[in-house]
């Protein structure tokens, strides 16, 4: 499923999170998610308000402590336990996020920083409720209008600071925003930090077949216009729609198998859709590989930058590919009391439209057999002597040494 977002006033945690259960995620669901952090104290709902004639979901978070200031540690300690593993994963990658720009703006570790504002457990509850309707939604790809920044000041525990605040610009590093004349602060930083976990590209509405269209309302009101969130959410428009890719290339016959596995590992980490290698030869018949980069257009500078660097070559080509993917989400079943993780997409077949489910490797790989208990060795002579005749063991050490003798003994006297 494709996301699209228009945040005409910007975006924040419960203004995402209320659009998504506008939209039908189910609210139990998203509940579990945060329940499984044990968070304590904690209340989640949903009310259906009126924004300048707008009807909107707002999402309700009560924490029974309000305070505001801890160390982003303990929220990405308490993110982690989140269940299933994506939604833990989506909401540790936010936290860390607000973390470390925290940490470059204060001079600090990342696991070192005391959070003020944003500090509050009601962050956890933004952060995975928000991965987990992702999560139950099935949504794989979210694009976005350009993010409306407000003007102005903002009051914080560090004085007044210009809007947007130093740390939620820090996050929005490679979004597209557009200025406003509204007053104060408009995307937050869990707003901002949970668009760069989900990897949110700023296009036009993607060609896709709506299907559901919600709003998430804000806090504050506006005089100029409803401070809402729109989401709207839809399936890739047939499965021709082609997206286009690069594939980055270059031969390599003086790298270790150690090297290219660190180069893919890299590549991939840094937002490739794929890498791999191919075998090859070269001139004057060295054995070589091919190593091969996919990767959207943007990303092209930055994956070029990586392979010239670690694999040494002087030279990379280049070319332009279509790719069609299906749309596609991670779900966890349980069978025997094994968590199997499968990819789930939908298929069409003369003109219907099917699930296709595959389990993923290596969740679905069969437990390894214990390993064979090696064989005793077999009994010498002398031992199945004393089993069978209970003999002492001189005279079994006796009877031992005229087996081992006896060929040569019979040997010497018939070549004497």
């Amino acid at each position: 499923m494709i996301l699209w977002l228009n945040p005409v006033t910007g975006v924040s945690g419960d203004m995402l999170l209320g659009a998504l259960l506008g939209l039908g995620a189910p609210l139990e669901q998203v509940r579990a998610a945060v329940e499984s952090t044990w968070l304590p104290g904690w209340r989640l709902s949903t009310e259906q308000v009126q924004v300048d004639g707008i009807a909107a979901t707002k999402a309700v978070v009560d924490v029974e402590d309000t305070s505001t200031e801890r160390h982003a540690s303990e929220l990405i300690a308490r993110v982690r336990q989140a269940r299933p593993e994506p939604v833990a994963k989506l909401a540790t990658s936010a936290n860390r996020a607000i973390a470390e720009v925290e940490g470059a703006l204060h001079g600090q570790h990342p696991d070192d920083v005391h959070l003020h504002e944003i500090g509050g457990l009601d962050t956890v509850v933004d952060t995975v409720g928000v991965a987990a309707a992702l999560d139950a939604l099935g949504v794989t790809a979210v694009h976005s209008a350009p993010l409306a920044l407000g003007s102005g000041t903002v009051r914080c525990s560090h004085g007044v600071l210009p809007a947007p605040a130093p740390a939620t610009l820090k996050l929005l590093r490679g979004a597209a925003v557009v200025g406003t004349d509204l007053q104060g602060e408009t995307v937050t930083p869990t707003g901002a930090a949970l668009l760069q976990a989900i990897g949110t590209r700023f296009t036009p509405p993607p060609a896709m077949t709506v299907q559901d269209t919600a709003y998430g309302a804000g806090t504050r009101r506006f005089p100029q216009r409803p401070n809402v969130l729109l989401a709207t959410l839809g399936v890739p428009l047939g499965t021709g729609r082609a997206e286009p890719m690069v594939v980055l290339e270059c031969n390599v016959d003086d790298v270790t198998g150690e090297v290219l596995g660190h180069v893919i590992t890299r590549a991939l980490a840094a937002g490739a859709a794929d890498a791999w290698t191919t075998p090859a030869t070269m001139k004057k018949s060295r054995p070589a590989q091919v190593l091969h980069v996919l990767c959207r257009p943007e990303q092209e500078p930055a994956l070029s930058g990586l392979v010239l660097a670690e694999t040494g070559s002087l030279g990379i080509r280049r070319h332009a590919v279509d790719r069609r993917a299906l749309p596609r989400r991670t779900t966890t079943v349980t069978v025997e009391g094994h968590p199997i993780r499968s990819n789930t997409a939908p298929t069409t077949r003369n003109r219907s439209t099917t699930t296709s489910r595959r389990p993923r490797w290596p969740s679905a790989a069969p437990s390894e057999p214990s390993p064979p208990k090696p064989s005793p060795p077999a009994p010498s002579p002398c031992r199945r002597v004393v089993e069978r005749t209970a003999c002492s063991p001189p005279l079994c050490l006796g009877f031992n040494l005229w087996v081992l003798l006896w060929p040569r003994l019979i040997m010497g006297t018939a070549l004497g």
